[in-house]
């Protein structure tokens, strides 16, 4: 998210680094800041209707991905556009598509009654996490937020955790990946490995393994966590990829899986509607409030509100408010710890990190482990909305 405290060092350094402010207070200065950038030229299309032979739920994802770039290049050529190939092309949910574009081109595809909407494409921007991994302890730890959340129990169930992120670590010892159903959006890579930390990280919160002999414990120990690689080794990524990672999830998950999107910024249209499309297929959306503190209305795709779809923000030991998180309900449904916050890494370590980016994946474990009906223990204290958000639990 916006900004995000990285404390990395030995086991036995995790909390002495900290010691710059209490645990309900992280510095302005220990976040990284991001931002969203227009991509000049470049523009997400959305359609309407389901365009007769695209039925993404009974064609394979790349089967309906060939139909959908058939009907693209079709509407473009409607439009007088007939040499241009998409970047993207969206087959689930709501289909659409990402292409570049002049403004009398824009002007002429907007006449199309099939188009819904054309936004100008963003790059969401973060700075390269900073730490280095850590050893994995032995024994065992269960980090605090873990317990705190009702977790860190063995995952018996089927469904799957879809991390759409930086990817994670395909060979960490700590987390059963599914690598086979897993995929890359990003140029210029081939796989969803994780060469950035913070998709690892989310996913040893959600789902690190129970009595391997060392590592930490997530949520939902040992649950198949699926890399989806939207954004890159520096943290950043254009929407319209980020909105690629969400239809493939939305074509490639079941009803019962589990979804978390720790990333975001401005309001953006496109992928709020695509993220509701994904939550009304029956999965299972965890989002990440922002750690702006600010209204978590202003920021996508925060602000998304539809069926299975939770705005988690963010508290600190004790049940305290994280002074970076955003507020507001709605959007947000849950709050759940996201400071100072142990989990997996690159290389087979660990880190420590706060922000939004860490609360949204304990409340994607618990939503794995209810099958979408979590509880509730208590709420936050010091909430700035006045309206205290209830602390997520199994």
């Amino acid at each position: 998210m916006k900004r995000l405290f990285l404390c990395v060092a030995a086991a036995a350094m995790l909390l002495g680094a900290c010691e710059r402010a209490p645990e309900n207070l992280v510095q302005e200065d220990d976040y990284i800041k991001t931002s969203l950038e227009v991509i000049p030229g470049q523009y997400v299309v959305l359609l309407k209707g389901d365009f007769g032979y695209v039925k993404s739920d009974l064609m394979s994802y790349d089967d309906a991905q060939i139909a959908m770039t058939g009907i693209t290049k079709n509407l473009l050529a409607k439009a007088g556009i007939y040499d241009r190939e998409p970047l993207n092309v969206y087959s689930a949910g709501i289909p659409g598509f990402a292409v570049k574009l002049n403004d009398s081109e824009v002007a002429a595809l907007e006449k199309n009654p099939n188009v819904r909407g054309i936004w100008p494409d963003m790059m969401f921007i973060m700075a390269r996490p900073a730490p280095s991994p850590v050893p994995l302890p032995t024994p065992e730890v269960t980090p605090p937020g873990i317990t705190r959340v009702g977790g860190g129990t063995a995952y018996t169930g089927t469904k799957k955790a879809w991390i759409i992120d930086t990817g994670i670590d395909l060979d960490h010892a700590d987390l059963n990946v599914n690598a086979s159903v897993g995929r890359t959006f990003v140029t210029r890579t081939t796989t969803p490995n994780d060469d950035n930390g913070h998709g690892t990280h989310c996913a040893g919160i959600v789902a690190a393994r129970l009595g391997n002999g060392g590592g930490v414990v997530g949520v939902a120990a040992g649950a198949s966590v699926v890399p989806v690689k939207v954004l890159d080794k520096r943290g950043s990524g254009a929407m319209s990829v980020i909105i690629a990672g969400v239809d493939y999830v939305t074509a490639t998950g079941v009803a019962g899986d589990a979804a978390n999107m720790s990333l975001g910024g401005g309001i953006y249209e496109p992928l709020d509607l695509k993220v509701i499309a994904m939550g009304a297929k029956g999965i299972f959306v965890a989002l990440a409030a922002g750690n702006e503190s600010d209204d978590a209305n202003n920021h996508s795709p925060a602000r998304a509100n539809g069926k299975n779809v939770y705005t988690i923000s963010a508290c600190a030991v004790g049940d305290l408010w994280a002074s970076f998180s955003n507020y507001g309900n709605p959007p947000i449904d849950y709050c759940a710890p996201g400071v100072n916050i142990l989990s997996t890494y690159n290389n087979g370590g660990l880190a420590s990190m706060s922000g939004t980016s860490m609360a949204a994946p304990h409340a994607c474990g618990v939503l794995l482990l209810t099958n979408g009906n979590p509880d509730a223990d208590g709420t936050v204290i010091g909430d700035p909305d006045g309206n205290p958000d209830l602390i997520i639990h199994n």
